[in-house]
């Protein structure tokens, strides 16, 4: 994963700005779509993300489950509880999202 996204902190992420009503989509809408694309990065790897009041709610298949803030949170939180290592930009992740699309 890009460092960058990883090191952020806090409630503001660049994911939650103005650019994400751009699309004509409420918050709330663009939070939960991203969702359902970062569910397709998760999904092989046993994980599940839901967008609820803003924050986002990463579960495992074990029971494990996370409370994230911002968008950034994502991959960090998803290499804690599975303990492995997770690269969204990835060849082989890429690959396998183009297929889907």
């Amino acid at each position: 994963m890009c460092g960058l996204c990883g090191a952020f902190g806090g409630s503001d992420h660049w994911t939650g700005g103005s650019a994400a009503t751009a699309t004509g989509l409420t918050p709330a809408a663009e939070r939960q779509a991203r969702a359902r694309i970062a569910n397709q990065i998760l999904k092989p790897y046993g994980l599940t993300l839901d967008e609820w009041a803003g924050r986002f709610t990463l579960r495992a298949r074990n029971g494990k489950t996370a409370i994230l803030d911002h968008f950034g949170a994502i991959w960090p939180e998803a290499e804690k509880l599975t303990g492995r290592t997770f690269d969204p930009l990835d060849p082989v992740t890429l690959d396998r999202m183009e297929g889907i699309s």
